[in-house]
C-alpha cells in the first residue's frame, strides 16, 4: 500500500484541491427529483446499527441522457463479490445506457487502478478510501470517495474470529500478542473495524501479530491453530457459526459503508455531468433491483449468480447486503486513524473535505445543501 503511494507519486498529477461540491467551475444547479423525496437523503451523521439507507421510488432517478454519448472505465478489484452487483446489473439492465453512457469494467488492483485513475487513464474506482488512497491524497492527487457501497445485515457475522482456549468465551478473549491470519493487508479499510473487535479485547493492530494468508488459507490456518484469530468473510464464516470452539468477535459497523465510487479528476472537474449521470444510473439500480432483502426473489438471485459466475447457493447462504450509495460523517477520521495504528499512514490526517465530496450524488437525488 505504501508502494501505492510512491506510485501515485510518479504518475505526475497536478494536485486540484475541491471540497463539496467543488466538482465544477461554476456553481450547480439543484433540481427536485420526482420519486426521490424527503427518504432519498439522510443525515451522513446518524451511525445508528439499524438506520434506514436512503431510498428513492422504485426507477428513480429518472434517467436524464447526456447530449453527446460518454465512454467511461471503471476498475474494480473484482466482478465476483456482491458488494459489485449493482455495478453489473446496471450494466445488464442497460441502466448506464439510459443515461447516454458506454461503461465498461475493468479489473483492476487497487494499487494498479490509482495511479489510472489520478491520471484520468481510468474514469472512476469500485474500491474503497484505503491507506494508498488517502496516502495519494496526501501527495497532491485529486481523488475523491463520491458514493458508498453497502453495509452488512445485523445478522451477518462477517468479520472476525478467534478459536478459543481453556476458559475463554466470546465476552472475554485477551487478544494481545495472538496470531491474526488475514488475506487483507493493513491498508485495507477493514483495518478500522478490526482495530475496534480488537480493542475490546485488549488487543490492537499494534499489538497482534499479523499473518498474511491465502482466501483458501485462512479458515484451514484457524482451524488447525496455525494461526489463533482470523478475519472470515462472506461465506467462509458460515464453516464456524454454531461451533462453540470459536467465537465471532466483531465485523464492519452496521449502517456504515466503507467503500464504494471514487473518482478522479474527469468526472470532479472535466466532466462533472457524466459524473453525476453515473451515480444516477447507479442510484437507480439499488431502488429498483436492491431495495430491500433482494434474495427473497428466487429469480434474481438466480440472475446474480450468473453474473457473478457463483454459485447460487454461496448466494443464498448469507445475508442480502444493505446496498447504501451514502456516505457517513466521520468515516474517513475513522480510518485514518487506524491506519496510523498500524503504520501504514503517511503525512498529516486529512480533513474529510479532502476525501469526500456527497454532492454529486446529492444532486442525483435532488437534494440541496
Amino acid at each position: 500500500m505504501l508502494a501505492a503511494g510512491a506510485l501515485l507519486v510518479s504518475a505526475g498529477c497536478a494536485a486540484q484541491e475541491s471540497g463539496e461540491g467543488a466538482g465544477a467551475s461554476e456553481p450547480r444547479t439543484i433540481k427536485a427529483v420526482s420519486g426521490c423525496g424527503e427518504g432519498s437523503w439522510t443525515d451522513p451523521a446518524d451511525l445508528a446499527a439499524d438506520r434506514a439507507p436512503a431510498r428513492c421510488a422504485e426507477g428513480t432517478p429518472a434517467p436524464q441522457p447526456l447530449t453527446e454519448r460518454r465512454k467511461l472505465t471503471i476498475a474494480t478489484g473484482t466482478l465476483s463479490a456482491e458488494y459489485v452487483a449493482p455495478l453489473q446489473v446496471a450494466v445488464a439492465k442497460g441502466e448506464f445506457k439510459k443515461e447516454g453512457l458506454d461503461v465498461t469494467l475493468k479489473v483492476l488492483p487497487t494499487p494498479d487502478a490509482l495511479p489510472l485513475l489520478a491520471k484520468g487513464d481510468v474514469d472512476a474506482q469500485w474500491a474503497a478510501p484505503e491507506a494508498a488512497v488517502i496516502n495519494g491524497v496526501n501527495s497532491g492527487f485529486d481523488i475523491k470517495w463520491v458514493a458508498g457501497n453497502f453495509s452488512p445485515d445485523p445478522k451477518s457475522k462477517s468479520g472476525l474470529w478467534v478459536r478459543l482456549k481453556d476458559g475463554e468465551s466470546a465476552s472475554h478473549v485477551p487478544m494481545a500478542d495472538r496470531k491474526l491470519g488475514t488475506m487483507i493487508g493493513k491498508g485495507s479499510v477493514i483495518a478500522y473495524p478490526m482495530n475496534q473487535a480488537l480493542k475490546k479485547h485488549g488487543g490492537g493492530l499494534d499489538k497482534v501479530q499479523f499473518q498474511a494468508l491465502g482466501s483458501a488459507d485462512v479458515l484451514t490456518a484457524l482451524q488447525n491453530g496455525g494461526v489463533d484469530s482470523a478475519w472470515l468473510l462472506d461465506p467462509v464464516w458460515r464453516k464456524v457459526d454454531g461451533d462453540d470452539r470459536y467465537a465471532f468477535l466483531g465485523g464492519q459497523p452496521a449502517g456504515e459503508p466503507l467503500g464504494g465510487m471514487l473518482f478522479g479528476p474527469n468526472l470532479l472537474k472535466d466532466d462533472v455531468d457524466a459524473g453525476v449521470a453515473l451515480l444516477r444510473a447507479y442510484i437507480r439500480t439499488i431502488n429498483t433491483y436492491f431495495a430491500g432483502d433482494y434474495k427473497k426473489d428466487p429469480a434474481f438471485v438466480a440472475e446474480l449468480a450468473k453474473l457473478m459466475k457463483t454459485d447460487r447457493t454461496v448466494l443464498e447462504s448469507t445475508p442480502s447486503l444493505r446496498m447504501d450509495w451514502e456516505i457517513r460523517a466521520g468515516t474517513t477520521n475513522r480510518l485514518q486513524s487506524a491506519y496510523r495504528a498500524a503504520g501504514v499512514s503517511e503525512g498529516d490526517p486529512l480533513p474529510e473535505s479532502r476525501l469526500v465530496d456527497r454532492a454529486l450524488y446529492g444532486e442525483a437525488v435532488g437534494h440541496r445543501p
